[in-house]
């Protein structure tokens, strides 16, 4: 439900957005095609080569392969890479986040949400080293607050945010970014 409320109150920017989701095999495409219905967006489960476009939504398959962003030509695409558990996951939300900060560095906003384990932590900590916003959910908005305790005890967060607040958080931060290149 997490991802949802985020998804939803995002769709109006018509923002790319990369979803990975601790899910088995199997059920991450009926998880996108659900995400689609509740929030209007292009959602699909991701293939490789896919390209990332504003108003589109890709969720990491579940399996073997990680999820990674890369930029080639100013165009944004989604690379499967099969690879180690990272963090005790496959795919795991620490490869794609590294992979964002390599590509986007500071054209990029990480948000982790509920989730149990460290995962995703040490990703959103090279984000924003890379000059991205960064966001994590608030502990109290949690249903398990294992991911986003993690990211702020290694100093990965800019801004702790209340689940019904990040996409305003994110309005606002991209608000901010055009007023400065306006500026």
């Amino acid at each position: 439900p997490a991802v949802q409320v985020v998804m939803r109150d995002l769709a109006h920017l018509r923002l790319p957005i990369a979803v990975v989701q601790h899910m088995p095999p199997g059920y991450t495409a009926k998880f996108a095609a659900r995400l689609a219905t509740a929030t209007g967006l292009d959602v699909r489960e991701a293939s490789d080569g896919d390209k990332l476009k504003p108003g589109m939504a890709v969720v990491a398959p579940g399996g073997p392969r990680h999820l990674e962003i890369e930029e080639r030509r100013g165009e944004f695409v989604c690379m499967l890479r099969e690879g180690p558990l990272v963090s005790g996951h496959s795919p795991s939300v620490d490869v794609m986040f590294h992979s964002v900060a390599r590509s986007l560095g500071a054209n990029a906003i990480g948000i982790l949400l509920t989730g149990m384990g460290r995962d995703g932590a040490e990703g959103l900590l090279a984000m924003r080293k890379a000059g991205a916003e960064t966001l994590i959910q608030s502990g109290e908005t949690c249903v398990v607050n294992g991911m986003p305790k993690a990211a702020f005890e290694i100093g990965a967060a800019d801004r702790v945010v209340a689940l019904d607040q990040i996409g305003a958080a994110v309005s606002n931060l991209l608000g901010e970014r055009s007023h400065l290149r306006t500026a």
